[in-house]
């Protein structure tokens, strides 16, 4: 199970490169809602879960250990060397967000690719990029501020990204698409019984 295939490998870097670039005009969305938060920054939180998507989709796809971290660590690298607003920051967040939905996939040992396994990679990831935000970009926020937007981000991370990521798994799935990958492999054995 641990074993890398090319394919696996292929579709891991795939991911992350196309979030990678995706990012760039995702992070610009941050910038033209910036007047509509300003009233209240941890409403921000409520966009946080689609930067956690690469790590979902390489995880639920794959399913080999590190798949997540790599496909997030791409995707994140990628973005900040083509100019992300948040420069070296990108590569930490990488770390946090895949680490969290790799701490997920991890505690099943990589037998369970659930949707409650892919919340709970949500809420890990939440939880991490929380902690590194509010340490590096948000050290002046009060308590209480931090803790609508932890709320914001839990939230997020449940819904953009566990849930999200689980139902375009399910679909690409569906399609025969990932035939060659471990989910393809599962859904035709289910298919068969």
């Amino acid at each position: 199970m641990t074993r890398y295939r090319t394919v696996d490998l292929l579709v891991t870097v795939l991911i992350g490169a196309a979030f990678g670039v995706a990012f760039l005009g995702y992070g610009q969305l941050y910038t033209l809602i910036g007047p509509l938060t300003a009233a209240f920054k941890p409403a921000e939180g409520l966009l946080a879960g689609i930067w956690f998507l690469p790590a979902m989709l390489a995880a639920l796809i794959v399913r080999k250990p590190g798949a997540a971290l790599l496909a997030e660590m791409i995707a994140a690298v990628l973005s900040m060397l083509l100019g992300s607003q948040w420069g070296w920051g990108t590569a930490i967040s990488g770390l946090m967000q895949g680490g969290g939905v790799e701490l997920a996939f991890l505690l099943t040992r990589y037998r369970r690719f659930t949707l409650p396994v892919a919340v709970l990679g949500g809420v890990l990831a939440a939880l991490l990029e929380w902690g590194w935000e509010k340490f590096a970009y948000y050290q002046e926020m009060s308590w209480a501020f931090s803790g609508a937007m932890l709320g914001f981000f839990v939230l997020s991370g449940v819904l953009l990204c566990g849930v999200l990521g689980w139902a375009a798994t399910r679909a690409l799935v569906a399609t025969g698409a990932v035939d060659s990958l471990a989910a393809g492999r599962e859904h035709s054995r289910a298919a068969a019984v």
